[in-house]
């Protein structure tokens, strides 16, 4: 049986009088990278701040390594490492300086891959924190927190500030690391193109609620976009299965987990001839707008 490294149950939290989320469910198991995914809004940190016990949710409750948020015992926080926006602190120490200080906190402490990652920046050993970029401040980041040798990462928004080389640099190297090392990952990011490159789950959340977990894969393998035309004059279409169909004179785009047969099916059931249909399989990015909406 897999061990479930994340649990989260029955969460229910407001801001005010605004819900946030009602009910949720979720587990991360042992070994694997999931990606959270929402629009602005859908509570993707306020689940980072529950499970690291910044916020108590209204009802519910998180556990990681079977011990509740929130009071967790000093040997499971040794076992978790957190990344919050990229952030590094003490800017006036070099690399050398800042692994060594850092170091001093953690009993399993491992330098090789701070070290490792730094060389594939080209970042001197003595080079200072002050006088980097934002993107490579954000990589002494993480490689601070592989240095920790966690058993599980959360990383919150961790491309933000990055431009698109330091973003693969980030994503592939996290990956290789999290796989070879057999790491668990939860992690944020408004750069679902980076998502579709690193995660092996996707957990996509909407205004209240989770509309899908599954593995990345088998959410790519089965939703797709279909685009045809009608002889009809339809303007506000809305049929079992269909998502976030968008109707324009004739031409019609909707997204479905359903098969071209089973959406022709739909068509014909609702008395509206079809021509051809095209169906497209999609990236991780278009597969999330297909599911939550444009707007």
């Amino acid at each position: 049986m897999t061990e479930n490294v994340i649990e989260c149950n029955g969460l229910t939290h407001y801001y005010g009088k605004r819900c946030i989320y009602e009910n949720l469910n979720f587990t991360v198991p042992k070994g694997r990278i999931l990606g959270l995914l929402g629009k602005n809004g859908t509570g993707k940190t306020t689940t980072i701040n529950l499970l690291n016990g910044y916020l108590q949710p209204v009802e519910g409750e998180c556990l990681m390594f079977g011990e509740k948020a929130g009071h967790l015992s000093p040997g499971v926080k040794q076992r978790i490492g957190l990344l919050i926006e990229g952030h590094v602190q003490y800017a006036f120490m070099n690399i050398e300086q800042i692994e060594r200080f850092y170091g001093a906190f953690f009993p399993n402490w491992q330098r090789e891959p701070y070290y490792e990652l730094m060389k594939k920046l080209a970042i001197a050993p003595r080079q200072k924190i002050s006088r980097m970029s934002c993107g490579q401040r954000s990589q002494v980041a993480l490689g601070l927190i592989l240095a920790q040798d966690p058993d599980l990462l959360i990383l919150d928004d961790f491309s933000m500030g990055l431009d698109p080389g330091y973003r693969r640099l980030f994503v592939d190297y996290l990956g290789e690391y999290a796989k070879a090392e057999e790491k668990t990952v939860f992690v944020t990011s408004h750069i679902i193109q980076d998502m579709e490159r690193l995660i092996d789950d996707c957990l996509i959340l909407d205004y209240g609620k989770i509309l899908l977990q599954d593995s990345t894969h088998s959410f790519l393998n089965s939703f797709r976009r279909f685009t045809f035309e009608t002889t009809k004059d339809i303007k506000n279409l809305d049929l079992p299965g269909l998502l976030n169909t968008e109707v324009t004179k004739n031409k019609i785009e909707t997204y479905s987990f359903m098969s071209p047969d089973q959406v022709r099916k739909e068509f014909i059931s609702a008395n509206i001839p079809v021509k051809e249909i095209k169906c497209e399989t999609l990236s991780l990015e278009e597969a999330f707008i297909g599911l939550t909406g444009k707007y």
